[in-house]
């Protein structure tokens, strides 16, 4: 029974560093960049989209389709960021064992 005690404990511990974890990725930033840093966009650390910014240079109606483009291209570079901190958080948790696919315990 005492296995059975230290494996629940072990459970708590795990899940309050869990919900300290999740709170913590909303809370971080990561800057997302395209076009020289022309365009920047900033997310949460679970990659909702926080700030935008945009040079004033590139705000010339001609340029539409290249502001398009480069803002798609910061808010991946900034999704790709946000996956990353999440994965090396999840990786500190879990002590350096591998988590199957999709299973971030809603990170």
């Amino acid at each position: 029974m005492k296995n059975l005690t230290d494996m629940m404990k072990q459970a708590q511990q795990l899940q309050s560093k869990l919900a300290d974890t999740q709170a913590e990725l909303e809370n971080a930033e990561v800057e997302g960049a395209s076009g020289a840093v022309l365009v920047k966009v900033t997310l949460s650390g679970k990659g909702s989209m926080k700030r935008l910014h945009i040079d004033p240079s590139l705000m010339k109606p001609d340029d539409a389709e290249i502001l398009e483009d480069l803002i798609v291209a910061a808010f991946n570079d900034g999704k790709a960021k946000a996956e990353a901190l999440v994965a090396e958080r999840m990786k500190e948790l879990t002590g350096g064992l591998p988590l199957p696919p999709g299973m971030n315990f809603g990170l």
